[in-house]
């Protein structure tokens, strides 16, 4: 899995850069007014625009990938170490209420005072 990720992000930036050497087709804020392909390569338009496609559908199918092998958790034999951590701790109880698993007892309420002294 770790390896689908590696090649997750080196297609990334394959794409990344795909899309940086292109040439702004047509319109909207890229072009100045002037034709800007007028004397351009169109067979290097068509492999950068494919390369493009390629990265952006290999990007899409391990995703996919990466996800269904996390959701049914075969990267393991058994529970994760995070997983047996969160198992050991003891949840606190709401409004602090003792636990019913607990063994310690309250403590004793104080003595009331004797009323047979004066007060000061």
């Amino acid at each position: 899995m770790i390896f689908l990720i590696i090649l997750l992000i080196i297609i990334c930036i394959a794409l990344g850069l795909f899309v940086l050497i292109q040439n702004p087709k047509g319109g909207g804020l890229a072009t100045g007014g002037s034709g800007s392909n007028m004397f351009g390569v169109q067979r290097t338009g068509d492999v950068l625009e494919k390369g493009t496609w390629i990265c952006l559908t290999l990007i899409v199918v391990i995703s996919l990938t990466v996800t269904t092998i996390a959701k049914t958790g075969n990267t393991g034999s058994g529970p994760s170490k995070i997983q047996e951590q969160l198992d050991k701790t003891v949840a606190p109880s709401p409004l602090g209420q003792l636990p019913a698993n607990n063994t310690q007892k309250p403590a004793p309420a104080p003595a009331p005072a004797d009323q047979n002294k004066p007060a000061k």
